[in-house]
């Protein structure tokens, strides 16, 4: 009985642990469109507007600007908008393992640093259900941005283009918050 219950309970265990490790894993990128159905109400906060308003959207336009295209030049790179060294900064879309896009997503590169650069996948979160949950949400793939998710780009290392970066400064710049109760 003994040997039987702990066969029972290993395999039990590694069920659940197998479950929650694919949870983790499944949480997939689906693109600022569909951020916007929900977060553009001006009533909420407009999160979506500020963001699209904002540089973190803009972010592919610049690397095909003058000063990108200057550095590009001087440095052997054909083209900013194509060189994943500027791409990992630039483009969520580029800075992530293509199998994490969902396919019924909207997840473009045009669309530069999105929402899920910051707040995760949003593949899970994205429910209204569990958005009004706030720990739900977090354990669904919701991130809170603090100052390490923004200097992984926001950093001197292979950023030609550096600016001191303050992060309660600069968060201050895209504030988007919820300002109603959905």
């Amino acid at each position: 009985m003994k040997v039987r219950f702990s066969f029972i309970s290993i395999v039990l265990v590694l069920f659940l642990s197998s479950a929650v490790f694919a949870q983790g894993n499944s949480f997939k990128y689906i693109g600022a469109k569909k951020c916007k159905m929900c977060h553009n109400k001006k009533k909420d906060g407009a999160q979506y507007k500020i963001w699209a308003d904002g540089p973190h959207a803009k972010a592919m336009e610049s690397l095909s600007g003058e000063k990108a295209l200057k550095y590009a030049k001087e440095n052997g790179i054909a083209d900013p908008a194509k060189e994943a060294k500027c791409l990992k900064c630039h483009s969520t879309k580029a800075s992530i393992d293509a199998s994490l896009v969902d396919p019924k997503g909207k997840l473009t590169m045009e669309e530069g640093v999105s929402c899920e650069s910051c707040h995760g996948p949003g593949s899970v979160y994205k429910k209204k259900k569990i958005m009004k949950d706030h720990e739900l949400a977090l354990k669904s793939g919701l991130i809170v941005p603090d100052e390490k998710t923004c200097i992984k780009c926001h950093t001197e290392k292979d950023n030609p283009f550096f600016k001191a970066f303050n992060f309660k400064e600069r968060v201050k710049k895209i504030a988007h918050p919820i300002l109603s109760k959905k």
